[in-house]
């Protein structure tokens, strides 16, 4: 009975030990590496533009950066303008840059342009960035080609009778002018003579009689007018084209 109970003693210890010191070890499982997270950037524009304002030798373009990055941009923004809508969609040689302010909603005016010309716009943000969706346009506006001044000759308690000057002070003759205002007050035309007069509410334009439409450079002509109103103004401010 002795020897059946070390026997089996002894081929428990020797199970024993060849399961803790043993060479082959059941493999632990590696840990699953977490992958990155995807941004998935929104289906709209980051950054949108338009004409805010021309002058002769001027743009000013307007902005709004919907997005930060990734998926958009950080202020300031740099506006290029091209010659023409190819160099545009190439970033090809721009002809004209300005810089905005910090803000993300503003406003970006590029001076020393050429009158009437039509430019081409883009964005890119200050690291080199180049928005690659929005290209918009903008033309410069042209140069003065007349003015007009008027005198106010006489007035009375509810009216004034004025002559309009019109001289031509372009680079070329003129064929045919108008001239535009608005009222500030209750003013109304009774009678225009040397001009045809057009109203529409408080604007008012006179354009050239069939007779005095021609000017030569630096020629002018005159036309006049008859108002009644409750005030007579001061004076009259009028702009001029072709």
């Amino acid at each position: 009975m002795l020897r059946t109970f070390l026997a089996v003693t002894t081929m428990a210890l020797t199970v024993w030990t060849a399961t803790t010191n043993g060479t082959e070890a059941t493999p632990t499982p590696s840990a699953t590496p977490t992958p990155s997270p995807t941004i998935a950037c929104p289906p709209a524009l980051p950054i949108t533009g338009g004409v805010a304002g021309v002058t002769t030798t001027s743009v000013t373009i307007s902005y709004s950066i919907f997005f930060r990055p990734p998926c958009g941009y950080d202020p300031p923004m740099t506006v290029s303008l091209f010659a023409s809508r190819e160099d545009a969609q190439q970033w090809r040689e721009p002809v004209a840059e300005a810089v905005s302010g910090p803000e993300r909603t503003g406003t970006v005016t590029i001076e020393g342009l050429m009158p009437d010309t039509e430019y081409w716009y883009r964005f890119s943000d200050p690291d080199g960035k180049r928005d690659p969706y929005l290209i918009g346009s903008a033309r410069t506006a042209p140069l003065a080609s007349c003015r007009a001044t008027a005198t106010i000759d006489a007035r009375w308690g509810n009216g004034f009778v004025a002559t309009v000057t019109v001289r031509n002070t372009g680079r070329e003759p003129l064929d045919q002018w108008r001239v535009s205002w608005r009222w500030s007050g209750d003013e109304r035309v009774q009678s225009v003579w040397g001009g045809v007069v057009e109203t529409v509410g408080a604007d008012i334009t006179v354009r050239n009689a069939p007779y005095n439409g021609t000017l030569a450079l630096d020629g002018s002509t005159t036309f006049g007018l008859l108002v009644s109103t409750g005030a007579v103004p001061d004076g009259l401010t009028m702009s001029c084209a072709r």
